[in-house]
């Protein structure tokens, strides 16, 4: 069967670049084929177009359920050039070289807070994932398009005759992961719903999908291979975001620090601060009246942890704080939200030093899981996104926190909150003193904040103390008590809290208990 013109077919939920996209193929002397509402945008831009439903002579029926699930628009995807062109001059079948194709908007459907099962449902398409499918299947001639960024570079090769099996098995890639993620979509969300759609916990099938976004030379150590995966749709403000402004490509274990010392920034907001991250693990945190004493007053907790640490800051980085960073100590990388006018050149003399650009993050993150490997399977769980604040809390001893001492403890635990646990944590006047870490105990998290503390020359005199999860015995407090603690923030919960909170009174320390625990492993 001989056609005057190739046909491209494109059939899009999201409507970016098709005009551009359509001119491009027409002006190639492609014929466009289209359905609904991608056929009314281009006709209304003045773009020749055929509906499908005219050259399949069977119209659009069931609301638009079924319009493209047709042989003539099957058949022209999947003929296999060279081979299948008896059947298809049979049946009246002309190639179909181009499909644009994206699918309904399931996932925006579902975030709507009024979405109900009905539209959720309504929102799965058939049609799309088909083509897609079967063009993708058919890449050997077929050019299969289902992201709109990549319209102008394939309608460039495909103008200029350029259009190989190495480019359309690229976008066959992308088509195929494009419906593999669409699909686990709604597997999580029907999975996660009871017989009336009211959401029950969380889904019985879950199919994350990662994009590689940076090879590696090797991972946490030399003989193990790695590779960067963003998530389709990465939150703004975190490290698969960043922009890397300028040093050496960023190892497996500077992202997997670099995001501990982010997550970390993000829960203070009030004053500008500064954390310092060394193995995924906060060594000093501290917030001040300016970026540079918030780096001061961190770096200060314990210089020699500090060395070839991650920083990250809360505001725009100034030339002061950048120097003050650059001359005192060997870095990794610096993460800021913005920089300063200057702040690019005081980098340029530290060619190998990473810096990093978050952009700004909102208020709240947005909810989503949290996901740890292991073999043979994973865990999942919702991110832990809890913030105490002091009405949350209950005071258990005989003494109330004074006022200074409130501050104290919040900050303590937030710091807490992103500690390895165990986790002990010794702070004052906006400042960490002292942080123990992912030790077997809590008595020796106590002694190593306090050891810490001491070896940084630190006064731990009337300071306040955070602990992740509650003391299963009083050997803490009475640590705690012995370095001049004065106040204590923990969970609670042990069956041992009466004698626990009898050595916070004799010792005339404060306790207050969050009823939320913090274990981070």
């Amino acid at each position: 069967m001989t056609a005057t013109k190739p046909l491209a077919l494109i059939s899009v939920s999201d409507k970016t670049g098709i005009e551009a996209l359509a001119r491009g193929l027409v002006a190639a002397g492609y014929e466009i084929l289209s359905t609904g509402g991608s056929a009314n945008c281009l006709k209304a831009a003045n773009i020749a177009v055929t509906d499908v439903s005219t050259y399949t002579g069977f119209a659009e029926i069931m609301g638009g359920r079924v319009k493209t699930l047709q042989p003539l628009i099957h058949g022209g995807i999947l003929a296999r050039r060279g081979r299948d062109e008896a059947v298809m001059d049979s049946h009246g079948i002309r190639p179909i070289d181009v499909v644009a194709v994206n699918l309904y908007p399931f996932e925006k459907t579902i975030s709507q807070p009024d979405c109900s099962p009905e539209d959720a449902v309504e929102n799965i398409d058939i049609g799309g994932p088909a083509m897609v499918r079967a063009a993708a299947k058919n890449h050997a001639a077929v050019t299969v398009i289902v992201d709109p960024e990549d319209y102008p570079a394939s309608l460039t090769k495909i103008e200029a005759g350029e259009m190989d099996l190495g480019n359309r098995r690229h976008l066959a890639t992308k088509a195929f992961a494009h419906t593999a993620r669409y699909d686990g979509l709604i597997a999580a969300y029907l999975s996660s719903r009871n017989e009336t759609g009211d959401e029950t916990g969380l889904p019985g099938f879950y199919t994350p999908q990662f994009e590689q976004k940076q090879s590696m030379r090797y991972g946490e150590n030399p003989h193990q291979r790695a590779a960067f995966y963003s998530e389709a749709k990465p939150a703004v403000g975190s490290i698969a975001t960043a922009e890397q402004l300028q040093g050496k490509a960023l190892s497996f274990n500077n992202i997997a620090d670099a995001d501990a010392a982010l997550e970390t920034i993000k829960l203070f907001s009030e004053q500008p601060a500064c954390v310092i991250v060394k193995h995924a693990n906060p060594c000093g945190v501290a917030q001040a009246d300016s970026l540079a004493e918030a780096y001061q007053r961190a770096f200060a907790t314990d210089p020699t942890s500090s060395f070839g640490g991650i920083i990250a800051v809360n505001r725009s980085l100034d030339t002061t704080t950048a120097r003050q960073i650059l001359d005192q100590q060997f870095v990794e990388v610096v993460i800021a939200p913005a920089i300063d006018a200057g702040v690019a050149e005081v980098f340029a003399n530290k060619k190998n030093v990473r810096l990093l650009l978050s952009g700004t993050w909102p208020a709240s993150s947005p909810a989503s899981f949290d996901i740890k490997k292991v073999n043979g399977g994973l865990l999942l769980q919702d991110r832990d996104l809890h913030r105490l604040t002091q009405a949350d809390c209950k005071t258990v001893g005989q003494r109330a926190p004074t006022e200074a001492e409130w501050a104290d403890l919040l900050f303590a635990w937030k710091v807490s909150q992103m500690v390895k646990s165990n986790a002990i944590v010794f702070a004052a006047d906006g400042r960490s003193l002292g942080i123990g870490a992912g030790q077997m105990s809590r008595i020796d998290s106590a002694r190593i904040a306090r050891w810490k503390a001491g070896d940084a020359n630190l006064s731990l005199l009337g300071a306040a103390m955070a602990s992740d999860a509650f003391f299963p015995f009083r050997d803490g407090i009475d640590t705690a008590a012995d370095a001049g603690i004065k106040a204590i923030i923990q969970p609670g919960g042990s069956i041992r809290d009466e004698e626990i909170i009898s050595a916070a009174n004799e010792n005339d320390i404060a306790m207050v208990f969050t009823g939320i625990r913090h274990f981070r492993h």
